[in-house]
């Protein structure tokens, strides 16, 4: 097994570090993976954007507006830009 990515790092301390790894919300199993694009750019807030989704938060909920900075700074600590490549959001541990 090779050296974590960025991304394992980055979703290992969102699911295990802050408790956020998705749910089945109204019967819909959700994860952020399902909304990364196969190619394009993908920017902090829309990541963070589908990871609170991906959780059920809607963004006039004060759970959202209290999670949204704090799981911002972690991509910006991860993926070391505001935007990055759609492909280097992939898993990388398989």
């Amino acid at each position: 097994m090779g050296k974590p990515s960025n991304f394992d790092g980055m979703m290992y301390e969102y699911c295990v570090g802050l408790g956020h790894c998705g749910g089945t919300i109204n019967g819909e199993q959700r994860n952020v993976r399902h909304r990364i694009p196969a190619d394009g750019y993908v920017t902090a807030d829309e990541f963070v954007e589908w990871l609170l989704w991906a959780e059920g938060y809607e963004p006039h909920e004060r759970e959202y507006k209290f999670w949204q900075p704090k799981l911002r700074d972690v991509f910006l600590k991860h993926m070391n830009n505001e935007a990055v490549p759609a492909c280097l959001l992939v898993d990388h541990e398989k």
